[in-house]
């Protein structure tokens, strides 16, 4: 077990109360822990923001895989990026879309520039990186 430390601090109470709504909806059972959430959640933004971090994320690409070559080409960026991804989901989402989610894990400034050359291949009509961290350094 880990040595807690506890403090105090001061807020707006109509401030305090819309956090509390907040919470309340998202399931938190007390305010410590949705507290310790926006901590790590800030502590994860920052590692990202240096671009040498460990990270791991998914690349979520939506497109139609009748466009001409598009699939070889997403094939293609995967494979010259085998090291840092972890794993592909294809999904046919109908007669002619298809969701591929990529899981990748390298430092940000490489997952960033893996992700932007897949979400950039012509063809590719919607592309979001989600980024997180692999725990390592949090409590």
């Amino acid at each position: 077990m880990t040595d807690l430390a506890r403090f105090g601090i001061s807020i707006d109470e109509r401030l305090l109360e819309r956090f509390d709504q907040l919470i309340d909806g998202k399931g938190y059972s007390n305010r410590s822990e949705a507290i310790r959430d926006l901590i790590r959640n800030a502590l994860v933004e920052d590692d990202w923001g240096k671009g040498d971090s460990e990270t791991v994320g998914t690349v979520t690409l939506v497109y139609d895989h009748h466009t001409r070559d598009l699939s070889d080409k997403l094939t293609e960026h995967q494979h010259s990026h085998h090291d840092a991804i972890v794993s592909a989901l294809h999904v046919h989402l109908d007669a002619h879309h298809c969701l591929e989610v990529v899981v990748v894990k390298d430092t940000a400034k490489n997952v960033k520039r893996l992700a932007d050359e897949l979400i950039g291949t012509k063809g590719v009509k919607h592309g979001k990186l989600v980024t997180t961290t692999t725990g390592k350094d949090l409590s």
